[in-house]
């Protein structure tokens, strides 16, 4: 399979990408001040397509029966064994198909033949032949999975830690500056392990290229790691059934070429520095995966819309009601089962502790921008000169 079957880069169709643009218009200024806006619309794309979205780039390149191409080291010990299963079963599949049809021509009843032949009791070389053959299969099959098993479970010691957070239905990458990305950004010929647990319910973080799957599970840490070959933007996905919107918790591995890695995480982890809050805002409205369930224009979709969010009456789930307030929306951040709005699902995830209070001014101002009646009390977004787009290509 061609590599751009597989990798999302420049040279995926002009059509899939033109649509991923037309999708990310409304959010055009503030992606230039995001340093994964390549892979974030195209991430935008796939969450309001589905699942299903990931095979545009194999079929738009034709396709392919086989596994896709590896991207890390430890890919070859699963293709390996998986090919070797898959020959040694069509094999025996097939004899066993033709000698059935053998049998069945040569030993059909026929009108010379009034009875059957007497059969023999057994065979020995035939019995030790269909006991040590198959033995002798599984114990190789055995040996090279736990040979390939130990080098994916066993991390250098050197290895680049990034933590992971799973969630309904979002994927949060933390790095060792703090910052963190809904995509998963890496250097290339560099071992990178990852840390994960979930906030929720069981996840499963799955990287087709690099033939990686692990579970996320609640209350616990579970690791693994990889070491990425070819530059390129891959997908991720979630592999184990979480609700509603499985189908929707999509990412995008960024292998980025020797040196870029280390610039891109400068300006990520400061990307605040140069906008106003409600830009900043508009941002991490993207990022943290809020644009999933919360609109901008009204429109009702899991949770409230925040178009005329800010200073409106908001009634509860219990009957009571509140103004919606810079407080009310600090609260409902951090702590959303604190107040249940009235017709809505208490379904968001918390956010205490993964964001901080700069962020979470931030979003705030985003969401009085957005009110009619209140505009005129947020921060007005910085002058597009001030905010250069810094440079997120692998």
């Amino acid at each position: 399979m061609k590599r751009e079957a597989l990798s999302h880069n420049d040279t995926r169709g002009g059509d899939t990408r033109g649509g991923a643009d037309r999708r990310a218009a409304s959010a055009a200024q503030a992606a230039r001040a995001v340093p994964a806006s390549r892979g974030s619309e195209a991430c935008d794309l796939r969450r309001q397509t589905g699942l299903f979205a990931w095979g545009l780039p194999l079929a738009q390149a034709g396709g392919s029966f086989w596994l896709p191409d590896p991207a890390s080291t430890t890919a070859h010990y699963t293709d390996y064994l998986f090919y070797a299963i898959f020959y040694i079963s069509a094999f025996f599949f097939a004899l066993i198909v033709v000698l059935m049809t053998v049998f069945l021509i040569l030993y059909r009843r026929r009108d010379s033949r009034s009875k059957a032949d007497k059969a023999p009791s057994h065979s020995t070389v035939l019995e030790l032949f269909w006991t040590f053959v198959p033995v002798c299969i599984v114990i190789y099959i055995f040996a090279a999975g736990f040979i390939g098993y130990m080098e994916m479970r066993t991390a250098p010691p050197d290895a680049y830690e990034i933590r992971v957070t799973g969630q309904k239905w979002k994927w949060f990458f933390t790095y060792p500056t703090g910052y963190v990305d809904e995509n998963l950004h890496v250097p290339i010929d560099r071992p990178v392990r990852l840390v994960m647990t979930s906030r929720d319910v069981i996840h499963s973080l799955f990287i087709p290229a690099f033939r990686l799957k692990m579970d996320l599970v609640p209350g616990r840490y579970t690791s693994t790691w990889f070491h990425a070959v070819r530059p390129g933007e891959y997908p991720l996905l979630c592999a184990e059934y979480c609700g509603d919107n499985h189908s929707s918790m999509l990412a995008e591995v960024v292998v980025h070429e020797p040196g870029r890695f280390e610039k891109w995480l400068e300006e990520a982890s400061n990307f605040m520095k140069n906008l106003s809050p409600v830009e900043a805002g508009r941002i991490l409205y993207q990022r943290q995966g809020c644009a999933q369930c919360h609109s901008l224009d009204g429109t009702r979709k899991v949770g409230p819309s925040f178009k005329n969010a800010y200073g409106e009456p908001v009634r509860f789930a219990d009957g009571t009601t509140a103004v919606a307030d810079e407080n009310y929306l600090r609260e409902s951040i951090l702590v959303p089962d604190a107040k249940i709005v009235a017709g809505y699902p208490p379904q968001m995830p918390p956010y205490q502790g993964l964001l901080d209070e700069d962020k979470i001014a931030a979003l705030i101002a985003f969401i009085k921008s957005l009110s009619d009646a209140h505009a005129d009390e947020a921060t007005p977004p910085a002058d597009a000169d001030e905010a250069p787009a810094p440079d997120a290509s692998p």
